[in-house]
């Protein structure tokens, strides 16, 4: 740790400023797809199905390659890892942009996901080795920008460039940014790995496949298609995989052999903030997949108009970011998360209740802006007080433990969602209701089962306290 004061030295600051902006563009990546998939299902004539892979493959690749993350960032050094990802993520934006059919798009999706993956443990670990606990908060609310606005942002900014550009222009925008934080970050990245010769277990990595990967994959289908028998066959693998990837992990940690340490839980802010980011990511992810499918299908507003109509929101949690880890350096999680998880309870509560067929764009708006209001009390304090009081030889494994499980809450909170919004317009079909009639009500319903989450998340933040700053490293820390 290179600190005087309370100030970070420029050097440690340009490291994370670096690795930040790195972040926010390949996050915002994520969800930039997504408006173009019905475009790019009649470039490439594909079927409905068969195009919903470009952002399922995404997902799913991110799942498998994280939990590796841990092992990376301990027996490579922060630059070697820093040019892997972006190396990989630009490579899948250049080949993405010129990719001449459908399935070269799918391998460059791959590539891209693969660079993602690495690069959010690789920014919070990084933190939780330069910035001490006093003062993270304020730059953990940097990083909730990039968690939490990117993803908000994506679709926005794909409507604008499908607008009046080809989707290719989606990823040539995006490729040279990649490539410059890639030349400017690299030289100033640390090039010296931390002396640790930790084996890669290999058995870990075949089971994490279908562990996180069946169960993202499991998710998705249950979300697309309901229970069937192929659903539920591919989930009691994934788990039964998840059971056995677990328990190898337990013992092969006694040695410090483990792929994904999961000592990071016997920390009980660790698995307390980790249970509330869960929950979080399911309202997250399932309002950015219900509230556009509202506004387009109920109300029929076009791609462009949708995607204006929620960047307000993400650009208010943006602004309130830093001043939220500000205010969380000095009063800690709770005085900031009773009252976020409180309101988010009142906004997904109220959404369930006002949307129809006439609502006021206005009161959608303001309820958009106040859920991102209470979303901005919430991610920072919780990302900080999971990770805080681990040691230093946790870092790495809790920013993958911490990635792994934001993927999985966001796969299962769009599979939650979307199921219940599936179900409710079928039985509302079949009872012959007015078919706009029966996806208010579904959406309703998704709404209120979202709420319910929030109250989950309510419990959660009356629990939870400062965490204590952990002893410094010891040089046989700093050798695992």
């Amino acid at each position: 740790m290179t600190e005087t004061g309370t100030k970070l030295n420029p050097k440690d600051l340009a490291t994370i400023t670096v690795l930040i902006v790195s972040a926010f563009v390949v996050i915002l990546n994520e969800t930039i797809m997504n408006v173009a998939l019905p475009v790019l299902m009649h470039e490439f004539q594909v079927s409905e199905e068969a195009i919903q892979w470009l952002a399922t493959i995404f997902m799913l690749t991110m799942a498998v390659v994280i939990p590796a993350t841990g092992f990376l960032l301990q027996r490579f050094s922060t630059r070697g890892v820093f040019m892997l990802a972006m190396g990989l993520f630009s490579l899948g934006t250049l080949l993405a942009a010129a990719a001449p059919g459908f399935g070269l798009l799918l391998v460059a999706r791959v590539i891209q996901a693969s660079g993602t993956a690495i690069m959010m443990p690789l920014l919070m670990t990084t933190i939780l080795d330069l910035v001490p606990a006093h003062r993270r908060g304020v730059i953990m609310g940097n990083v909730s920008i990039v968690i939490s606005v990117a993803p908000a942002i994506g679709p926005t900014i794909s409507g604008l460039i499908l607008h009046s550009l080809s989707w290719r222009f989606m990823f040539l925008i995006v490729a040279p940014i990649a490539l410059a934080a890639l030349f400017i970050g690299s030289p100033r990245l640390n090039k010296v790995a931390e002396a640790s010769t930790m084996p890669l277990s290999i058995p870990s990595v075949l089971l994490s496949i279908p562990a996180f990967g069946g169960l993202v994959f499991g998710l998705s289908r249950l979300s697309a298609n309901g229970l069937d028998g192929q659903t539920l066959s591919i989930l009691v693998v994934a788990v039964l995989s998840l059971v056995a990837f677990t328990m190898l992990q337990l013992r092969l940690q006694k040695k410090n052999h483990a792929l994904l340490d999961l000592r990071t839980f016997t920390y009980r802010p660790f698995t307390l903030s980790l249970s509330l980011m869960v929950l979080a990511m399911v309202a997250l992810f399932g309002v950015i997949i219900l509230l556009p499918l509202y506004l387009q299908n109920v109300r029929g507003l076009d791609t462009l108009a949708t995607g204006l109509m929620l960047l307000p929101g993400g650009l208010l949690m943006g602004l309130l970011a830093p001043f939220v880890g500000r205010l969380f350096d000095r009063v800690g999680p709770r005085p900031l998360m009773i009252p976020g998880t409180v309101i988010l309870v009142l906004v997904l509560f109220g959404y369930s209740r006002l949307l129809g067929a006439e609502t006021a764009l206005g009161v959608i708006i303001a309820l958009h802006l106040t859920m991102s209001l209470a979303l901005s009390l919430i991610f920072t304090p919780a990302f900080t007080t999971a990770l805080n009081p681990l040691p230093h030889s946790l870092h790495s494994h809790g920013s993958a433990v911490l990635s792994t499980l934001q993927q999985l809450g966001g796969a299962a909170g769009t599979a939650l969602l979307v199921g219940v919004l599936a179900s409710r317009i079928g039985a509302g079909a079949a009872a012959g209701a007015d078919p706009i009639q029966a996806q208010i009500d579904g959406f309703s319903a998704g709404f209120l089962v979202a709420s319910v989450c929030a109250v989950g998340m309510v419990v959660i933040a009356l629990f939870l306290t400062k965490a204590r700053e952990p002893a410094p490293a010891t040089a046989a820390e700093h050798a695992h």
